[in-house]
This record gives C-alpha cells, structure tokens and sequence, in this order.
C-alpha cells in the first residue's frame, strides 16, 4: 500500500517536471523596475514623449487663458455694469460723454461714438440720427464681442483634438510592444508592459487636456454672453436718451458742456 502511494507521487513529480513552461511565465529579473509617470515617460519613444510633451504644453495653455479670461471679464463686467447703471439716470449725452472721458472699456467706447455720431449730425433730430447712432452702437458691439472672446477659440481647438492625439500616442507605444514582441520572439510581460504603460499614459494625458478644456470653454462662453447682453443693455440705454432729448427738444452735443 505505501509503495503504491510512492509510486504515484513519484509519477505526478515526473509529469509536472517534464510538463512544458507556460508562455506567460515571467521572469521577474527582466520586469521593468520604474512604473512611475515619469519613469515611463524617460523610457517612452520619442514619438510618444513628444505627444506626451504636446498635451502637457496644451494643458498648460488652457489654465492660463482660464486665469486670464476670467480675471478679464470680472474686470469688464464690474465696469461695464457700472457704466450702464449710470446711464440709467437723469443725465444728457454730453454729461455722458464727458464722464466717460477718454476711457478705452466698451461702455465708454458706446458712448463716445453716440456722441461722435450726435456732433456729426450737427443737431439735426430727425429719425434718421437715431438709425444712424443704432449702427455705431452695433459695429461697437461687434467689435467689443469680438476683442473679449480673443483666446477663447484655442480651447476649443484644444478640447476637440487633444483625445485624437492622445489616442495616436496610444497606437503608437502599442505599435512599439508588439514590435517588441516580434523581436525577442516572447510574450512576456517583460516586452510587452512598459510599451502598454506608455500607451496608457499618453491617452490619459491626453484626457487631462481636453476635459478641462472643453469644461472652461462652456464656462467662458457663457460670461462672455453675459458681458454682451451688458452691452446691449448700454446700448439701449444710449438709444433710449437720444430719444429722450430728442423729443424734450434739448439735445447737447458732447462738446456743448465745453
């Protein structure tokens, strides 16, 4: 009975021996050792570092033009605010423009060509100074709108691309492992981690960039349409006191006060 139980475990012993070495065996001396991000990236190809340093710049790009917008349009809004508020009281357009002096904010540029237009007209109050002081306001509007979303347009460049070349990054290291493969004639883990690794480094860079981007892209957007509809609420105002003067019969021109 006991030499029956030999005979098995010896049998058992001899089978597992001679059994062949699984392909995905590993040899844990050949692991790569630094799985750090910044491991993978010194060990990255060159192609993949330079996607990987591209997303980097782009990440930084869209912080800074979110710090500047925002702190521009905070300034703007307060200002403009301010502007239009004024406008709403018992003033003409001469006090208008002289308060607004020589300032370069868009309110007061609004103003100053309401007032430029009212000179030009030489005092004439017919319907057509009102249409003609309407297109001023317009083109300054357009101008004003056009100058605050200035920047805006690269994240969304940002936003919409970075994924795509975060995903070439991740073709490519892929690329890279099986090449790896194909060479030393392994699967093993050995060749095929640290190409796999860098991949996924580069598609998460490459996430990093544009979800941001694409999140203070709807942000800007939507207090650049708030600082618009405060210029239009200007321009109204403007409209609305040339109007004003016009049937009281008391219009002054800006330099009347002078």
């Amino acid at each position: 009975m006991q030499s029956n139980s030999r005979l098995r475990h010896m049998i058992v012993t001899s089978v597992l021996a001679l059994a062949p070495t699984p392909a995905f065996a590993i040899d844990e001396a050949l692991l790569p050792r630094n799985l750090s991000p910044w491991g993978m990236f010194v060990s990255a190809d060159i192609i993949v570092k330079t996607v990987m340093v591209g997303l980097a710049v782009a990440s930084l790009v869209t912080w800074t033009v979110w710090l500047a917008k925002t702190i521009e349009l905070r300034r703007k809004d307060a200002l403009a605010l301010r502007r239009t508020r004024a406008l709403e009281g018992n003033m003409t357009l001469a006090e208008a423009a002289a308060r607004a002096g020589d300032a370069h904010d868009a309110v007061a540029q609004l103003i100053q060509s309401c007032a430029k237009e009212a000179e030009l007209s030489g005092g004439v109050l017919d319907n057509g100074l009102q249409e003609r002081v309407a297109l001023r306001l317009e083109r300054v509007e357009a101008a004003m709108s056009r100058q605050i979303a200035r920047g805006t347009g690269v994240l969304a460049t940002i936003g919409a691309t970075a994924p795509f070349v975060g995903l070439f990054g991740t073709v490519w290291g892929i690329m890279n492992s099986f090449i790896g493969i194909s060479e030393s004639h392994t699967t093993s883990l050995a060749v095929v981690a640290p190409g796999i690794a860098e991949a996924l480094l580069a598609t998460a860079l490459g996430l990093v960039a544009a979800i941001p981007a694409v999140v203070i892209y709807n942000h800007l957007v939507r207090g650049i349409a708030n600082y618009r509809a405060l210029l239009s609420d200007a321009s109204v105002q403007l409209m609305l006191l040339v109007s004003r003067q016009r049937d009281h019969g008391e219009f002054r021109l800006a330099r009347a006060a002078e």
